[in-house]
């Protein structure tokens, strides 16, 4: 007679059938969320486990299909969005790697619109150097779509303005533009966009790349090239609150013309632009994160950060501490200052007689308002640092805490370990303006 096989004297086949209520038993919101992470495909394959999910991959809100695994990835597409059932389509993530899959894109992005679909990610990365064209019919008018992110090999050509009423967030990542008129054509007809991200490659489509967005509150932009290129930038966002600036290299111009509300900003990495007018741009801020050289950009005279409150500095910049030195002077209200060095593209070497010069006054924000102080990576060994650090700790009369962190030392360096000791011990027992109240932190990372 044939015996079931047992574990802790209970059968498979009763273990299956538990295993099988308690799938069966969870809510169907909690289902779909489960099913919503994984692709589509495994989704579907699901239908076998029981009667009750034979259909519950129609109701799935997010869909995700990947061309690299399947030689019949439009009809797969087709297929689920025609049976999909749910009211609306939360999100469709489609990743083309074969530009024969891409011969139904139209007709498949119709589909999900059709499907009311709120967010569309279009990732397509060929092995050649081919584009494909953005279908701009999908564009004449669309009022459910909120997130859009194109990647990669997609020409985007705009003739006219297109109409995506209540599209919020838009990301373009190294796709490529027709023209310069295709990029107002597509930004203006986006009448309630908040964030908008561009990562450009090493190509040149546009020579101006013109943002007049007045609904617009985010913007990233991040270039990925060394080359010295005419063309840049013209930003109008009276309704910006934050700014993201990362290498722009060489550009003939980053104008930044109405950007009123603008509270948080970063600029990394920005030089041989030929104005002067980024920062002078950013003197509403209350928070800015500064990864620069002043020998790679041009710091207007005369400027003041009335409203800052919150600096990062990079310390991996030649010269780093002489910006340091005009904002603390240009910054009479900074409560919050962060001194930072990178994990990686530091360089600090500066020609042989270069040293740091302390301000001629102390500066307004170390006298009055100056909190919080804190160095991340600080080099002790380097005696630019633990000038700048000394001068800080002797002239913040409101410093509430001062934390230094240092780089760890390997094992093969362990005499280094009583040098540092010393040296941070010394930087202790400087006479602090605030030594009543400010609380000294030394950590290794």
């Amino acid at each position: 007679m044939e015996q079931q096989c047992k574990i802790g004297g209970e059968s498979l086949r009763n273990r299956n059938s538990v295993n099988e209520d308690i799938i069966s038993e969870l809510p169907e919101a909690l289902l779909l969320q489960i099913l919503s992470s994984v692709p589509t495909e495994t989704v579907i394959a699901t239908s076998v486990l029981s009667k009750r999910w034979r259909s519950l991959w129609k109701m799935v809100p997010n869909l995700k299909f990947d061309s690299y695994y399947h030689h019949t990835f439009s009809e797969n597409v087709y297929r689920c969005l025609i049976l999909h059932k749910a009211p609306f389509l939360e999100s469709l993530r489609l990743k083309i790697k074969h530009k024969a899959d891409t011969f139904d894109l139209g007709i498949l992005i119709g589909a999900a619109f059709a499907h009311h679909v709120r967010k569309l990610v279009l990732n397509i990365q060929f092995y050649e150097d081919n584009y494909v064209r953005f279908p701009r019919v999908l564009c004449s008018c669309n009022n459910t779509l909120e997130f859009l992110i194109v990647k990669f090999c997609v020409l985007l050509d705009f003739p006219y303005r297109v109409c995506l009423a209540s599209l919020k967030k838009l990301h373009l990542h190294f796709v490529l533009f027709n023209d310069d008129a295709s990029v107002c054509n597509l930004l203006c007809g986006c009448p309630n966009l908040e964030d908008l991200v561009i990562y450009r490659g090493c190509y040149v489509d546009v020579e101006t790349f013109t943002i007049v967005v007045p609904s617009l509150q985010r913007l990233t932009i991040y270039e990925d090239k060394e080359e010295e290129r005419d063309g840049g930038f013209v930003i109008n966002a009276p309704s910006l609150k934050y700014l993201s600036i990362n290498t722009l290299y060489g550009l003939g111009f980053c104008l930044i013309e109405n950007a009123p509300e603008l509270v948080e900003a970063e600029i990394h990495d920005v030089s041989n632009i030929t104005n002067e007018k980024i920062l002078e741009s950013l003197t509403s801020v209350k928070s800015i994160s500064l990864h620069l050289s002043p020998l790679e950009i041009k710091y207007p005279t005369g400027i003041i950060f009335c409203q800052l409150l919150s600096l990062e500095l990079c310390t991996g910049k030649i010269e780093w501490w002489n910006l340091l030195t005009r904002m603390l002077d240009s910054s009479p209200k900074l409560q919050n200052l962060k001194l930072s060095e990178p994990c990686f593209g530091s360089n600090k070497d500066c020609p042989v007689g270069w040293k740091w010069s302390q301000p001629k006054c102390v500066p307004e924000c170390l006298l009055y308002h100056l909190e919080s102080f804190v160095w991340t990576r600080y080099e002790w060994q380097r005696d630019d640092e633990n000038e700048v650090a000394t001068y800080i700790l002797k002239n913040a009369r409101r410093l509430k805490k001062a934390s230094f962190s240092t780089k760890p030392i390997e094992a093969e360096e362990i005499e280094k370990l009583e040098t540092r000791r010393v040296m941070l011990n010394e930087l202790a027992s400087v006479v602090r303006a605030s030594s009543n109240s400010c609380h000294l932190v030394f950590k290794s990372e």
